[in-house]
């Protein structure tokens, strides 16, 4: 089916097929009273969209992964006011289109009480305004672009966001790597990457840094010689490089055959075991901003490890730590709502005060915005190794 583009209106994209079932769903919803529930009054349905395929697929596994986990807890804990999670997984293939065809079919055709998803800040952006739009809560565990949980009332997210991470990365820069200068690599077709790229040069410079060049790639990028070599003519003392494992580990890389030998520093985007495999010896010595770290010595942190590692055989990374919170946050909330009402679940979300989750204490504020404090993390042979703690 062709799928025809309304033009976007304040960042959200819009198709005509979607608006159709979004307007016939309303209804429904309005018939019902807001209330979702599965065909088998035992179960309460759950819809997850993710980048299962695609060039962020390690994001979507691992998130899938981690909501598995904690639904098989709470399930055999008794579930949720007498009733079981059931889990719809929609691949998005790291997609636009398809995520927004993901979100339509789980709030229409399924009728799920709730949407966890996504990673990318873009793809949340496409599902956030289908959810709100049908009054079903969505929680996104890691998309730290500021606009996801603008799109409405309905959308929240356990994780910070980038105006947060963008002063972590310029404090750490300044602060621990002495950096003076920097440079700035982004990928200018994701939300993210352009998002926490202008909240790194902002703090960077406020915190007296000076930003000496600005270069811009496009996603799917192989050669990026070119900018490198400009970026290295400026000499820097650090590159900001906010994008995804993917393309970091290829651009790290690069810069070490072209000399460059100042540290790489990123955002969360970098967190998969992808990123040593791709950027090898080069990746060793750069550092990123992250929800958590495997090697914290607290006891919630190393039972959810064992635990994970028994199910999955691996260490789980951050976008599994925040999908499992994500997951256990809707459950309390639906207990404190005591009610499938998404209206009456995303006023028991907003009410969360210091959840005791594995990535820290989650209190979400009056923008649906988790306040949480961040960690850096340097890249050892291959390993990410725990550097430090920064609060807000």
């Amino acid at each position: 089916m062709t799928l025809f583009r309304v033009a976007p209106k304040q960042g959200s994209m819009r198709y005509f097929e979607h608006a159709v079932l979004i307007v016939l769903s309303a209804v429904f919803a309005l018939s019902t009273t807001g209330c979702r529930s599965s065909s088998k009054s035992d179960e309460i349905l759950v819809g997850h969209y993710a980048s299962m395929t695609g060039s962020e697929a390690t994001f979507g596994q691992s998130t899938d992964k981690g909501i598995r986990m904690a639904i098989d807890e709470i399930n055999a804990a008794g579930g949720v006011l007498g009733k079981q999670f059931k889990l719809i997984t929609y691949d998005d293939k790291s997609d636009a289109r398809e995520a927004a065809t993901a979100v339509t079919r789980l709030v229409t055709n399924d009728q799920v009480t709730a949407v966890l998803g996504e990673v990318a800040s873009k793809l949340s952006l496409e599902g956030a305004p289908i959810c709100q739009q049908n009054g079903v809560p969505m929680i996104t565990p890691s998309s730290t672009n500021p606009k996801v949980t603008e799109v409405g009332d309905m959308i929240f997210r356990v994780c910070f966001i980038d105006p947060f991470q963008g002063f972590v990365c310029a404090k750490f820069a300044r602060e621990n790597l002495k950096a003076q200068k920097a440079a700035i690599l982004y990928d200018q077709s994701q939300t993210y990457s352009v998002g926490l790229q202008a909240e790194f040069e902002k703090s960077f410079v406020k915190l007296g840094g000076q930003i000496t060049t600005k270069e811009a790639y496009q996603k799917g990028e192989q050669d990026f010689t070119s900018l490198l070599t400009s970026i290295r003519s400026t000499k820097p003392d650090i590159i900001f490089l906010p994008g995804y494992y993917n393309d970091v580990g290829t651009i790290a890389t690069q810069a070490r055959k072209l000399g460059i030998t100042v540290p790489l520093l990123g955002g969360d985007g970098w967190e998969s075991p992808k990123l040593a495999e791709i950027g090898g010896d080069a990746i060793n010595g750069c550092f990123y901003s992250n929800h958590y770290s495997p090697q914290d010595p607290s006891p919630r942190v190393q039972e959810f490890i064992q635990k994970y590692k028994k199910l999955n055989g691996n260490t789980p990374d951050s976008m599994a730590a925040l999908a499992y919170d994500a997951t256990q946050i809707l459950r309390d909330a639906i207990n404190r709502a005591g009610s499938l009402s998404g209206t009456a679940i995303a006023a028991q979300l907003a009410k969360t005060k210091a959840f005791d989750g594995v990535t820290g204490k989650i209190t979400i504020d009056e923008h649906r915005n988790a306040v949480k404090s961040a960690v850096i993390l340097e890249m050892k042979n291959g390993v990410p190794t725990y550097v430090t703690t920064i609060t807000p």
